[in-house]
C-alpha cells in the first residue's frame, strides 16, 4: 500500500527555509502529559505483570509522573527558559487540573495527545469525528487555548485522522517522524512538524538501558549535527520527554545539563510546536 498522505521530498532538493533571528535549528521539547486507565495494558517497564488486574508495578511507575515526575521536570524546564509543547490527554483536565494550572501560568503551548494513553485511535469504537471533537473542546476549555496540534496516542491514527483533524482546525500533526523540517501533507492546510522517536525518553531509557550520561552527549551530539546540517537550510530538533521516565530523581541533573547545552547553542531558536509551524507555513510557499 502507497502512502498517500504525503509525497517523497529528499531534504538536499528543497527550497530552503529559515528561523527567527537568523537560527539554525528550532529546538522544542515535547512533554507528553497522559493518563492511563487502571486494568488497561499499557506501557509498561515489566511485561511479566501487564495483565494483571491490578497491575500495581506497571500503573504505580507511570503514575508516578503526573503525582513526582513532572514537577521535578517542571522545576528544570523554569530554569532554562522552556516553554513545554504539552502533549496533552485529554482525560489529564479532569484527572491532574494542577498540572494544566502549572502549565497555564507558564503559557505552555498544548496539544491534543489523544483522550487517554491507554486508547490507541483505530481502537476507538464511536464516531472518530465526534470523539476528536470532544478530545479538542475538552482540552480547549480546561488550559483556554485551543490546540493547533495533534499527536495520537503512541503516534497512532486511523486513514481518516488527518482530514479530521484538520476539520477541527488544527494545522500541524507530529505522529510521521520522518523528517528534520516541517512539510505539507496531503491534506490543505495540513503540515507535518517532526517529531522523535530516536531522541526519545522512552526508547533511551527504558528500551536501550542508556544511562544519563550517554543520555546527555546524545543530546548534544544531536544539535551539534543539525547545526551542521543547516547552513543552507534550518532544522527541527525534538525532545521528547516523559514525566515517568525522565521525571525520575537520578535523571533530573541529566535532564538539566542537556538542556543547559542546547538553549546556549549558537543558532538555537527555542521555541514550541505551535510556533515551528506558523512561521514554516507563513514563510514558506504551498508548493515546499
Amino acid at each position: 500500500m502507497q502512502n498517500r498522505l504525503y509525497d517523497y521530498s529528499p531534504i538536499v532538493d528543497r527550497a530552503p527555509i529559515t528561523w527567527p533571528g537568523d537560527a539554525r535549528v528550532a529546538f522544542y521539547v515535547g512533554l507528553n502529559i497522559e493518563h492511563f486507565e487502571l486494568g488497561k495494558p499499557s506501557t509498561s517497564i515489566n511485561t511479566t505483570t501487564a495483565g494483571l488486574l491490578p497491575d500495581p508495578l506497571n500503573h504505580g511507575w507511570r503514575d508516578y509522573g503526573p503525582r513526582v515526575g513532572i514537577w521535578r521536570m517542571i522545576e528544570v524546564f523554569d530554569r532554562h527558559g522552556i516553554r513545554p509543547s504539552a502533549l496533552l490527554n485529554s482525560d489529564v483536565a479532569e484527572q491532574y487540573p494542577q498540572i494544566i494550572e502549572a502549565g497555564r501560568a507558564r503559557n505552555w503551548a498544548w496539544l491534543a495527545h489523544g483522550k487517554n494513553n491507554s486508547t490507541l485511535q483505530p481502537e476507538v469504537e464511536a464516531d472518530e469525528e465526534a470523539y476528536l471533537a470532544d478530545i479538542v473542546a475538552t482540552i480547549e476549555k480546561a488550559t483556554g487555548q485551543r490546540p493547533r496540534g495533534w499527536m495520537g496516542p503512541a503516534l497512532t491514527e486511523t486513514f481518516k485522522t488527518p482530514e479530521l483533524v484538520r476539520e477541527l482546525g488544527l494545522d500541524y500533526v507530529l505522529d510521521w517522524t520522518a523528517d528534520d523540517q516541517p512539510f505539507r501533507l496531503n491534506v490543505p492546510g495540513l503540515l507535518s512538524v517532526p517529531y522523535t522517536l530516536e531522541l526519545n525518553d522512552l526508547g533511551i531509557f527504558t528500551a536501550h538501558s542508556i544511562s544519563g550520561a550517554d543520555f546527555v552527549q546524545i543530546v548534544k551530539d544531536q544539535v551539534d549535527q543539525l547545526w551542521e546540517d543547516s547552513e543552507h537550510s534550518g532544522r527541527v530538533m525534538s525532545l521528547a520527554l516523559h514525566p515517568f521516565v525522565t521525571g525520575q530523581a537520578f535523571r533530573a541533573k541529566y535532564l538539566d545539563q542537556a538542556l543547559e547545552y542546547v538553549v546556549n547553542h549558537a543558532g538555537v531558536w527555542t521555541t514550541t510546536s505551535d510556533e515551528i509551524a506558523a512561521h514554516y507555513a507563513a514563510t514558506t510557499a504551498a508548493d515546499a
